[in-house]
């Protein structure tokens, strides 16, 4: 029976957890540092946070774990799966230099560009004048994009060229040689593919599309997620395959060749252009909130999977097709300018899951804890039947917390903007 440590704390996380504890092979899963919500279902909390990866390491061989896996961006792009496999442990993501493909956008444009995978055309830029002329070469609307690891914040698009101009004065007022990837816009329908990436072979999981900004309608701020739906219809199978073909694979080769091989979680950003699919961005883990809506429609073990694709043994994964699965993020009222307080969470029924971000144990109950609390999802024949479910549920627990109402909705009812 193997033990399994989850690094990171949020509803990603949580939902990663209740997928190896669902193998007959799993005798324990700890999470690292993981949070209270993830308690109440049998996971084990280490208070370590993500970045400690000494007294991770201590915790690792402390407890006999014989699989680790990495949930966020943040300890991958610092190096902790070089750090894991030097002490000898089993570990599933890619490496430090692999990982720069989230942590720099600059890293990753220059691959795409140079190697002609279909992606925006693009300039990174390191002062103010060089970012003026990229916005004059590549008109509006402009898409600006900070270098470095945002939390999924760090993108702005932008129309008019006094509000751009403000903008850019702001940036390198901050600091003087900022490095910005500047970018042509990209219109079209926006979907999200994992790619599972492992010594002998890759695995590419359902389809979703999520919901960045804060409010209906796609108004508002970009956030970390307000939500997603999973498998995604409007995308055909010759779309999927071509989108593997022109972009997935050609990343993996274009590593390869430069001597930092990829392993772990492949996440391709995509739209769907009227030019064919263009990548978007690519990240080096799962995403949040997708993973909650993807993993679910695993229906054979989760650990025979990840721990073959590390050691290399041949995988048959099964994924579901019957079922749509849709979630909606809970988030304070406040997010994301700020948190207002602390929020009871109530036990919201059987009908859907719970996966929990942001949460406290208070007396005898939960309590929010942060800006992002919480991804309530449901599954349903269809995404009408699946939304149907979810907001019943929301609407009838009468919450004080924030949440979109329109995920999942057709297309002509959402704007769909990066």
């Amino acid at each position: 029976m193997a033990k399994v440590l989850i690094i990171g704390s949020g509803a990603r996380e949580h939902a990663i957890a209740r997928a190896f504890q669902q193998s007959p092979k799993v005798m324990a899963v700890y999470a690292a540092p993981g949070n209270d919500g993830m308690r109440r279902e049998g996971i084990m909390t280490l208070p370590i946070v993500e970045t400690d990866f000494s007294s991770l390491i201590v915790a690792a061989q402390k407890y006999q774990i014989d699989l680790t896996f990495v949930g966020g961006e943040v300890p991958l792009v610092n190096g902790i799966v070089d750090a894991f496999t030097a002490a000898g442990l089993l570990i599933f993501g890619p490496k430090k230099a692999a990982a720069q493909l989230e942590g720099s956008k600059a890293f990753m444009k220059k691959i795409l560009l140079d190697h002609q995978i279909p992606t925006a055309q693009a300039r990174t830029v390191t002062s103010l004048a060089a970012a003026q002329a990229a916005v004059q070469a590549l008109g509006y609307p402009i898409v600006i994009k900070t270098d470095a690891l945002a939390a999924g914040k760090g993108v702005t698009i932008h129309r008019d060229a006094q509000e751009t101009a403000k903008f850019l004065a702001a940036c390198y007022q901050r600091q003087e040689e900022m490095t910005l990837v500047i970018e042509e816009y990209l219109s079209g329908f926006e979907f999200s593919l994992f790619s599972l990436v492992g010594r002998n072979q890759i695995v590419h999981a359902p389809l979703a599309h999520d919901y960045k900004r804060r409010y209906d309608h796609d108004q508002g701020l970009n956030t970390g997620g307000m939500g997603a739906y999973s498998p995604v219809p409007e995308i055909n199978s010759a779309t999927l395959e071509l989108t593997i073909r022109t972009l997935v694979m050609p990343t993996l080769a274009a590593l390869q060749e430069m001597n930092t091989p990829f392993s772990g979680v492949l996440y391709t950003g995509v739209m769907l252009t009227a030019s064919g699919p263009k990548v978007i961005e690519y990240n080096v883990r799962l995403g949040d909130p997708e993973t909650q809506v993807v993993l679910p429609q695993l229906t054979s073990d989760f650990y025979d999977l990840i721990s073959g694709l590390v050691t290399g043994q041949k995988v048959t994964p099964q994924w579901q097709t019957e079922k749509s699965f849709v979630g909606v993020v809970l988030t304070d009222p406040d997010y994301p300018q700020g948190v207002s307080g602390n929020y009871l969470l109530p036990d919201l029924g059987t009908d859907v899951l719970v996966d929990y971000t942001h949460s406290a144990q208070g007396q005898q109950t939960l309590l929010s804890h942060g800006g992002r609390v919480a991804t309530v999802v449901s599954s349903g024949v269809n995404k009408k039947e699946a939304r149907q479910t979810i907001y019943q549920t929301l609407q009838a627990a009468d919450l004080p917390l924030a949440y979109r109402h329109d995920i999942a909705q057709t297309i002509s009812e959402v704007t769909y903007e990066k």
